[in-house]
């Protein structure tokens, strides 16, 4: 079956992605690393992020994974950086209810807010990968927890403090 001209952009995209991935490698000065790990396949991603004042100025990722984990991710890097977190949490959420959802949201218009990562929107057809494209996106949920959880410590400690 012969795939039409927007399948084989699509396709394009995607092996660019993974082939040069975008904000590839360790970051020096990240606040924190997420490492998530997909034992189906063997795919690790560490997600280096640096939040500073409820935003995302920085992040960058390495491991080892395959085609649609490190193209998703790299989609991922671009699209979040710069984001406050509440903003990141919020892509999140869609990016994982496109790919897993029995049937997407139609008052949902993924590829306005998704950008080329909306492209990945065909991995949902098949299960067995899903786990690879949400792995850099379940990374960043975690890290973004864990940042907010951190912060509310912080305020609790200071608050103790004055008394």
């Amino acid at each position: 079956m012969a795939l039409s001209k927007m399948e084989n952009l699509y396709r394009a995209v995607i092996v660019d992605h993974y082939q040069n991935p975008h904000h590839h490698g360790a970051l020096d000065q990240a606040t924190q690393t997420i490492e998530m790990l997909n034992p189906t396949c063997g795919d690790v991603i560490f997600l280096d992020l640096k939040i500073e004042d409820d935003k995302i100025i920085d992040l960058a990722f390495h491991g080892q994974g395959c085609a649609i984990s490190t193209a998703s991710t790299s989609m991922m890097t671009d699209l979040i950086k710069g984001k406050t977190l509440d903003e990141a949490l919020h892509l999140a959420k869609d990016f994982t209810d496109m790919i897993t959802l029995p049937e997407l949201d139609e008052d949902t218009d993924y590829q306005d807010q998704l950008g080329e990562a909306a492209l990945l929107s065909g991995v949902r057809k098949f299960p067995a990968r899903v786990k690879c494209a949400t792995l850099g996106w379940q990374a960043l949920q975690e890290g973004v927890h864990h940042d907010a959880q951190t912060i509310e410590e912080d305020v609790e400690v200071e608050e103790g403090e004055e008394e």
